[in-house]
């Protein structure tokens, strides 16, 4: 079992940065992925950027390259996954979720068995 916990969400203005992590607790083994995927009202959940945990092998939405970047702190007991955001943009807007799992597919959404609470992030024009 996963457990995660998100945090760093907050209100911005359009260009503004925001960082979000994701601390990963539990039992996972290797090839575990974590994604970050984000919701806004009315659409559906969308994979934002994702890596292995334990390092490795990132992806990103197309809507988000050279914007964001996926990074993690394994130096500690515990493994923190971030998310760095960048330009951000009025449709970046939504709540933004950390998942883990193993995923035959990075974006599908159903293939992750662990979610966090959750974490919004506006960003106004």
């Amino acid at each position: 079992q996963v457990q995660l916990v998100e945090s760093g969400g907050g209100s911005v203005q359009t260009g503004g940065s925001l960082r979000l992590s994701c601390e990963v607790s539990g039992s996972f083994y290797r090839g575990y992925r974590a994604a970050w995927f984000r919701q806004a009202p009315g659409k559906e959940r969308e994979g934002v950027a994702t890596m292995t945990i334990g390092g490795g092998s990132t992806a990103y939405a197309d809507t988000v390259k050279g914007r964001f970047t996926i990074s993690q702190d394994n130096a500690s007991a515990k493994i923190i996954v971030y998310l760095q955001m960048n330009s951000l943009k009025p449709e970046d807007t939504a709540m933004y979720y950390c998942a883990a799992g193993a995923p035959l597919r990075w974006r599908n959404w159903n293939d992750y068995k662990s979610w966090g609470q959750g974490t919004q992030v506006t960003v106004s024009s």
